[in-house]
């Protein structure tokens, strides 16, 4: 039970890295002696120190000493290779660290087993497997680019109580209210890529930015096959990344990148290889709901954020229906209910009490 007790505050440390870390995984870590925590960390950002390392320095000086009778709880696998940092598995050889307590093993090839076994050959007793479940949803987006080769899917929507996603004509329309709209500008932040279709761009002229919720803009990426969306609509306005694809030309100019690709029954799947290729690690599909129908009917997603608005349309396009969906999350926000659905086929699965 302590370790499950320590293993908590390392997941709730990782979850303040969200939105910086990608494509790396959210880490917290936490180094304990006789019952004290000495020490917390977490990776902050890409490219920046990793949670041991951040949770060693964290040692006040009068408890250094202490380092090599404590023992090291941390959520991920300690990585045994050099990339933007030098080994976290050799750091804690080198600290001489007494025991270490991991969640989840580390799915990416080059580490992949070798950090525990680095630290077993030094003599470091290691335990693994602690809270393995709460690990891998806490890291789903990780785990899924690992795992199946591809950035994890979330669809989003609004719909009427009466189950219609918009009124019909090429008008923009908000179903959901302002507090589910600023929450949809959090998770905009928190994710790698947002998608819509030509239609949508055309009726609402998003500019699928979080100028809602101060965070990084997600790379925008619209389906637009013969290149007819006008130029002057807020996609190309250069703002953030911006990928058109097409099946006319490939090109880049600044923020604005054309990828061509072919139209076929394998578009979504050649989309997602491109995503997984340029190190994108999430993928948010706002529409409309032809965009979204065509993920649903092949099993192309993780998870699903519903909004339900208090009030009705009298006629309109239809909101998608999933297939294979389990009901995990729902909660109220004035009058919005908002549900989160995972695919039944999905590793990854809520285990509650964490963030989304």
């Amino acid at each position: 039970m302590m370790h499950e007790q320590y293993m908590h505050r390392c997941l709730e440390l990782a979850q303040r890295g969200k939105g910086s870390t990608s494509p790396n995984p959210m880490v917290g870590a936490v180094l304990v002696h006789n019952g004290r925590i000495i020490g917390e960390g977490w990776h902050k950002a890409y490219g920046q120190a990793h949670a041991e390392v951040n949770c060693i320095e964290n040692v006040a000086a009068a408890d250094k000493h202490l380092i090599p009778q404590s023992t090291m709880y941390v959520s991920l696998e300690p990585c045994a290779h050099h990339g933007k940092t030098p080994p976290c598995a050799n750091r804690l050889v080198q600290e001489r660290v007494k025991e270490v307590v991991i969640c989840n093993t580390d799915p990416y090839e080059q580490v992949g087993g070798r950090g525990i076994q680095i630290l077993k050959d030094n003599g470091i007793a290691t335990t693994t497997g602690i809270l393995e479940q709460q690990g891998q949803w806490l890291n789903r987006r990780f785990f899924c680019v690992q795992e199946n080769k591809r950035p994890y899917i979330i669809l989003k929507w609004a719909q009427s109580t009466n189950d219609i996603f918009a009124p019909y004509g090429n008008k923009r329309y908000q179903i959901s209210n302002p507090y589910s709209n600023q929450l949809v500008h959090k998770w905009r932040t928190e994710e790698d890529a947002i998608m819509v279709g030509t239609n949508t761009a055309l009726a609402d002229n998003p500019q699928l930015t979080t100028r809602l919720w101060q965070g990084k803009n997600p790379l925008r990426i619209v389906i637009d096959r013969s290149l007819i969306l006008p130029d002057n609509l807020a996609l190309f306005n250069g703002e953030s990344a911006t990928w058109i694809i097409n099946d006319k030309k490939e090109e880049q100019t600044n923020n604005l990148q054309y990828v061509q690709l072919a139209f076929d029954d394998q578009l979504l799947e050649n989309i997602l290889q491109r995503l997984y290729h340029a190190g994108i690690q999430s993928l948010i599909v706002e529409g409309g709901a032809k965009l979204l129908n065509t993920y649903i009917a092949k099993g192309l997603w993780d998870e699903a954020r519903v909004f339900t608005a208090d009030k009705t349309i009298a006629q309109g396009i239809a909101a998608p229906q999933l297939n294979n969906a389990s009901l995990a999350f729902e909660t109220d926000l004035a009058g919005d209910a908002m549900q989160l659905y995972i695919n039944k086929h999905s590793k990854y699965q809520y285990t509650g009490g964490m963030e989304l």
